[in-house]
This record gives structure tokens, sequence and C-alpha cells, in this order.
């Protein structure tokens, strides 16, 4: 079993492999390009996300600086928003759903290290995928950690971490994150004016 499988697998395994760091050198290299685009080079920075996710649907915007450990375990669908100084450690799996909004400084990790000292210092860890469904919205400084789950149309509030799955069609806030409630009708009618009615989702 090769190092790159036993992190698929979910196992420990060792994070000083030279295939592993080429890599991730490849990845910040992307980065770097991204991050030092022009801000109405609009089409060059999607091409270099085309390359640096995995997957990627259509009318992405992501807002620089960006940081991914590798980018191809990164799947977005359609729509994808991610605000400035994002960070995306990905040895894991991080697959978004259509229409994700991302607020400044939000996090998501899939790397975890082991609490046993022998095991961290010799350079092992392991990764547990982020799956986070269509029409989520992350407020600012959210961090979300390895094996999460979240469901279609919750909104995460701002400075949460979240450390377990989390429903769908919920609002969901604090550290832990926890649901606080769901999110209901009155929600679609809280800002309805003349101008921009109701939509219906």
């Amino acid at each position: 079993m090769t190092e790159r499988e036993k992190c698929d697998a979910g196992l420990l395994y060792d994070t000083t492999t030279p295939e592993r760091e080429q890599a991730h050198l490849q990845c910040a290299e992307l980065c770097y390009d991204y991050n030092h685009t022009r801000p109405s080079d609009m089409a060059r920075r999607e091409e270099i996300l085309r390359k640096l996710f995995g997957k990627l649907g259509k009318n992405p915007y992501v807002e620089p600086t960006l940081f991914c450990g590798f980018g191809f375990n990164i799947e977005a669908g359609d729509n994808f928003f991610a605000n400035n100084n994002c960070v995306f450690v990905d040895p894991g799996k991080i697959v978004f759903g259509d229409n994700v909004l991302i607020g400044p400084q939000c996090g998501f990790y899939t790397a975890l290290h082991p609490l046993d000292k022998a095991q961290r210092d010799a350079k092992l860890e392991a990764a547990y995928p982020i799956h986070v469904g269509d029409s989520v919205w992350f407020g600012g400084s959210c961090v979300v950690l390895p094996g999460v789950t979240i469901g279609s149309n919750s909104v995460i509030g701002a400075g949460s971490v979240v450390t377990h799955d989390i429903p769908a069609n919920v609002v969901a806030a604090g550290n832990p994150c926890r649901v606080l409630r769901p999110i209901t009708e009155e929600d679609r009618l809280r800002y309805q004016t003349p101008e921009y009615p109701a939509c219906r989702g």
C-alpha cells in the first residue's frame, strides 16, 4: 500500500515522501501565481483555479489570498465563492456542492495529527474528508475540522468551529458549532422589499 493509498483510506501515512513534497510544491506555485494576479484579470484567475482544483463548476469566484496544500483534492460545484484569506488543508478530499458561499478567513482542515507523541514526531498523520452540500453559507473565520459533513442549505455563523456533522436546513454557530434552529419561511420573507420580493427556492 502506498502512502497516498493509506492517506485516501484514512490510515496513518508518512508525510515526508518525495512524491508528496513535489505535489505540495506544484500546488504552492499555482497558489503563488493565483495570489499575484491582477484584480481585473479574471480569465487568468479562472485558468489557474481550474489547474489547481480537482473539479470546478461554472462561475467560480475566489478572492486572493488563497492557500491549499495540494489542490487536486478540492472539488467545487457551480457558483463557488470564497472570500479573502481562505485555507484548504487538503490531503483528504474537500467537496463543495453548488452555490456555496465562504466568508473571509475560513479554514477547511482534513489533516489530523496523532495524539501520540512518537507517531507525531515520526511525521505521521491521517486525513478525513470534508463534505459540504449545496447552498451552504459560511460566515467569516469559520473552521471546519476533519471528517465533517454539512448538509445543504445550512448557514454556519461567523467564528464557528465545526467539530461534528451539521444537518441540512439549519442555522448553526459556536465553538463547538451546534444547531441553533431550523431555517423557516419567516427567514425567506425577512428581507423582502417591493424592489426585491422574496424568492422561491
